[in-house]
């Protein structure tokens, strides 16, 4: 078996509506280097950098700007082009450990492992089927994984 190993988002109402990007949304950073801000604008203090793909959860809006809470329940703000809404995962599994996840050529528990990816690795989802998740590495690895092992799913 060759597998591949990867280390290691009433007026008011109406106006809401109206919003392209709603809170509870997912959205994926599409870019390298993007800055995740303590407020909405570019005055703000820079918390930390995020890459092309991962995955954040819009929890509010204000102008051009999401704010957003990622897998581990941290938030920011980023500016709205400066995500993409593809769907994108992160692996949830094994946090503070040096455990890997299997990535398997069907959706299956029994089917063969491919690679295998620890915590906070970035997949882009292809597809879904019943919990599962059909996922891309950047690397070009393609399989499934068991949809419980990721967040963004």
């Amino acid at each position: 078996m060759n597998t591949r190993t990867f280390l290691p988002a009433c007026a008011l109402s109406v106006l809401l509506l109206a919003r392209t990007v709603m809170a509870g949304e997912m959205v994926a950073i599409a870019g390298d280097d993007i800055n995740m801000r303590s407020g909405p604008g570019t005055g703000q203090e820079v918390l930390w950098k995020l890459d092309s793909g991962f995955p954040l959860e819009v929890v509010g809006t204000k102008g051009e700007w999401l704010q957003v809470r990622d897998f581990e329940g941290s938030s920011g703000w980023v500016h709205k082009k400066t995500t993409q809404k593809g769907q994108f995962a992160i692996v949830k599994a094994n946090k503070g450990t040096d455990g890997q996840i299997n990535v398997r050529k069907e959706p299956d528990l029994n089917a063969d492992i491919v690679a295998k990816a620890g915590y906070g690795v970035v997949f882009k989802v292809l597809q879904k089927q019943g919990g599962w998740g059909k996922v891309e590495h950047g690397q070009g690895v393609t399989g499934w994984v068991d949809g419980r092992l990721l967040w963004g799913l």
